[in-house]
């Protein structure tokens, strides 16, 4: 049986020879996991003609193979979740500007790349999500709020190794302090009403049958429950309510999903068209319509549901905080208690 190693350099070695072989190529490494995605690369390819080459892997691994390939890497474009880990491709040097007049006016400068080393595709926010029978709206604040004993036994949450809240303390290292967010760490913990487990779904679920009262969440997360094949997520997803926090503070948390295109790109022009087709309107609308995310393009129409949330204040900080905090963050983690 092939190891999951030798898969990944056989799928690498099949992306350099179809890019040697036919120029109108581009060779995608990417993180992202959604059938929506193919959807636009096999329409990017009907407009085109230009066919998308891509390797899936998680994206520490698809960085080290870039850094390792090197002069001989057949990766154009790498795509990813995560403001940290955009920054920490960038850190890597495996990336270079972009340099294009249209990507700088599809996606605004706050959700790109001070350098254009990377540029954004979506946004999610981290919301609170709760129990309407047994919490009302206006008990509901702020992150912070949520390390309060008042919700002593009432809190669920995922591991602490979860990316979505590494990045979320990451960001609240930088807004609050390092002691404030420890702080934080310590009264959430406190207040878990069961140990850390399971995905941002099962939250949800918990939250439904009883086990807490709150808990975080990504936005798309609730799009794709609404809209699953399973009954039982569609039917957990409608009882949740859902509140934007930090709206009279510093702001709700977002996370950003990138593009960043590859230093040593061979297919350097087909990889700035990818780039601009995935930031104009059409692919944009489709990210928000399929999968439940905030385009990055602000003339691009949100999902009906996005648009019932309302506009709403979102943190303003640097995304590469969420890489620079990183470390710190998965210490104040284990130093609070939140396994």
């Amino acid at each position: 049986m092939f190891s999951k190693k030798l898969l990944l350099f056989l799928s690498a070695v099949l992306l350099g020879a179809a890019s040697y072989a036919d120029e109108q190529v581009v060779n995608v490494y990417s993180a992202r996991h959604y059938e929506s995605d193919k959807e636009l690369y096999a329409l990017f390819f009907k407009k085109t003609g230009i066919k998308v080459n891509e390797l899936n892997a998680a994206a520490p691994e698809l960085i080290e193979r870039i850094k390792r390939e090197g002069e001989a890497t057949a990766a154009d474009v790498f795509i990813t979740v995560d403001g940290g880990v955009l920054y920490t491709a960038k850190a890597s040097g495996i990336l270079q500007p972009v340099e294009s007049k249209k990507v700088l006016e599809n996606v605004p400068a706050n959700l790109r790349d001070t350098e254009n080393n990377w540029v954004g595709l979506t946004t999610r926010a981290r919301v609170i999500v709760y129990a309407p029978e047994r919490v009302k709206p206006e008990q509901l604040s702020t992150y912070e709020d949520l390390a309060d004993p008042k919700w002593k036994g009432k809190t669920v949450a995922r591991s602490s190794t979860s990316l979505y809240d590494q990045s979320l303390l990451a960001s609240l290292i930088m807004l609050n302090g390092e002691k404030a967010a420890g702080d934080w760490v310590k009264g959430y913990a406190a207040n878990f009403a069961r140990q850390p487990k399971g995905n941002d779904r099962d939250q949800a679920k918990s939250i439904i049958a009883g086990v807490g009262d709150v808990a975080l969440m990504n936005t798309y997360y609730i799009g794709q429950m609404l809209n699953s094949k399973d009954p039982e997520e569609v039917k957990v997803a409608k009882q949740i309510g859902v509140f934007f926090p930090n709206q009279k503070t510093t702001g709700t948390h977002i996370n950003i999903s990138g593009i960043g295109l590859v230093k040593q790109a061979k297919n350097r022009q087909n990889a700035i068209r990818f780039i601009e087709f995935l930031t104009d309107i059409e692919a944009q609308e489709s990210y928000s319509a399929n999968n439940y995310e905030f385009p990055t393009n602000p003339k691009a129409k949100k999902h009906p549901l996005l648009e019932q949330w309302g506009a709403f204040k979102t943190q303003s900080i640097d995304f590469s905080a969420l890489g620079k905090n990183n470390a710190k963050a998965i210490q104040l983690f284990f130093q609070g208690g939140w396994k």
